[in-house]
């Protein structure tokens, strides 16, 4: 990696842990998810870079738990899902997805408790944050709606004026 990228993943790692532990007072309303979209869609591959460093971020912040794993691969999921769809272009396409994936976040936190705990473990954990993950779809479809055009114009602008 260049000077440059090195400083590129450390700045969307800062915006990722700051914007998270800004909002962190509202259950489920979070803007990370919009973040590693936008990211992933103009900056590619150096977003993976910036999931972990958020991650250790998050750990050395809040402490490592089982909760940390899960960031390690929840987050991936979405930047390969993004990589997978980056030719869309309308933003009722990514708040849908940003929507889909809040739903589903429970259920991919849940896979730890499985192996752990057996299946009933893993099924009551994740009914029991069902109501949880409702918030965060559905926070997560309004946030990328209202946002995702402003965020994506800044971030392109910003990347495209340092390349």
């Amino acid at each position: 990696m260049k000077t440059r990228d090195l400083v590129v993943v450390a700045m969307m790692s800062a915006v990722l842990f700051v914007a998270q532990v800004a909002l962190s007072f509202i259950p489920n309303i979070e803007v990370v998810t919009l973040l590693i979209i936008v990211y992933t869609l103009v900056i590619g591959q150096k977003t993976v870079f910036a999931i972990y460093v958020f991650a250790l971020l998050q750990g050395l912040f809040y402490g490592f738990g089982l909760w940390w794993i899960m960031y390690l691969y929840v987050w991936t999921i979405l930047y390969f899902i993004v990589r997978a769809l980056r030719k869309q272009t309308e933003v009722i396409m990514w708040s849908l997805i940003g929507g889909f994936f809040g739903l589903l976040f429970g259920t991919l936190c849940s896979i730890p408790y499985y192996f752990i705990g057996g299946i009933g473990a893993g099924i009551a954990w994740w009914v029991a944050g069902i109501p949880y993950d409702v918030m965060h779809g559905v926070g997560n479809f309004v946030v990328i709606l209202c946002l995702f055009r402003p965020i994506h114009n800044v971030v392109r602008k910003l990347y495209t004026i340092n390349s």
